[in-house]
């Protein structure tokens, strides 16, 4: 019998949104991403604890950052061992606005992934939508250095990774959904706000349209999701990286009790929009500044994989 997740696979790209490798082939993902947070969580499980051990004794004596590094890319390695296309790995969060440092770690990463013989292709490399975050992703797609750029709030970020022709994006659902909820405090109408009407699941949608319409290429991957009524509402759009607690939830749903429908990807989008020009780097930090929810959701979301970061320095730290 048909399951939700196996309706939803009609529709979009399922990517797993985990950095816990093991629990991946009971979902069939085609892809998977990862984030400080999530390889943090994966590292502290005792499964784990000997990759991190095997590999920070096999490269004692190196620099702190490149040992973290060299985490983040075994995890990968594992994930691309179960996972038929691409990982996502994610430069320090830290770096969210050193264009700069952005691309030397990009280039590092890339370059092992390389050199234990995947084909970069088969990894995007996770920045910050920051303007700074951004530039670095246009320079890196040159390059052939593919992009997933993550904490993505507002319009004018979406906009700005479309110019760049970054290969991916992912918009941020559940963290959108919360700020509204939070914002609105005992005003809020949940029922009034969920499924096509959530306030995050409306966010990606206008981004999908925007990008058809303009003929752009850049995928669009749906990602941070609270529950499987805001997944089922992004049916059709081009990715959506979900948690393994909700894969769980859509695999054990019934299709035909629960159906699953396009709602996103109409062929009357492509291509029918007027050309949008380009956004100058001032239009977007004002366009971003006068986006309360975009402005402190983004600065939110770098300090918290920056404190995730610190956490992880620590543990590598104390291996050394």
């Amino acid at each position: 019998m048909a399951s939700q997740l196996d309706l939803l696979k009609q529709f979009t790209t399922v990517v797993a949104d985990t950095g816990d490798f093991k629990q991946l082939s009971q979902f069939t993902p085609q892809d998977a991403t990862t984030n400080p947070s999530l390889i943090l969580k994966a590292v502290q499980k005792p499964d784990y604890a000997p990759l991190l051990a095997d590999t920070v004794a096999a490269h004692r004596g190196e620099a702190l950052d490149a040992i973290v590094d060299q985490v983040l890319v075994r995890f990968g390695l594992e994930i691309l061992k179960v996972v038929p296309g691409r990982v996502s790995t994610e430069v320090d969060a830290r770096l969210s606005f050193d264009t700069q440092g952005t691309l030397a770690r990009a280039r590092r990463i890339i370059g092992w992934y390389e050199a234990a013989g995947i084909h970069r292709d088969r990894v995007l490399i996770k920045i910050a939508s920051t303007w700074e975050g951004i530039q670095a992703a246009r320079e890196l797609e040159r390059e052939g250095i593919h992009c997933n750029l993550t904490l993505l709030f507002s319009f004018c970020q979406a906009q700005a990774c479309g110019d760049a022709g970054v290969q991916l994006i992912s918009p941020f659902v559940g963290r959108i959904y919360d700020w509204y909820k939070k914002t609105a405090g005992s005003a809020w109408d949940e029922a009034a706000n969920a499924c096509l009407n959530d306030p995050g699941v409306k966010s990606v949608t206008r981004i999908h349209a925007y990008y058809k319409q303009q003929g752009i290429r850049t995928e669009v991957m749906g990602a941070s999701f609270r529950n499987v009524g805001q997944i089922l509402a992004l049916a059709g759009c081009d990715l959506l990286t979900i948690s393994p607690e909700l894969l769980a939830q859509l695999q054990a749903a019934d299709a035909s009790s629960q159906p699953v429908r396009r709602q996103l990807g109409g062929a009357s989008d492509i291509g029918s929009a007027a050309p949008v020009p380009p956004l100058t780097e001032a239009a977007f930090r004002y366009a971003l500044n006068d986006d309360a929810m975009g402005t402190e959701k983004l600065a939110e979301g770098i300090r918290s994989f920056a404190v995730d970061s610190a956490k992880l320095d620590a543990l590598i730290e104390a291996q050394r």
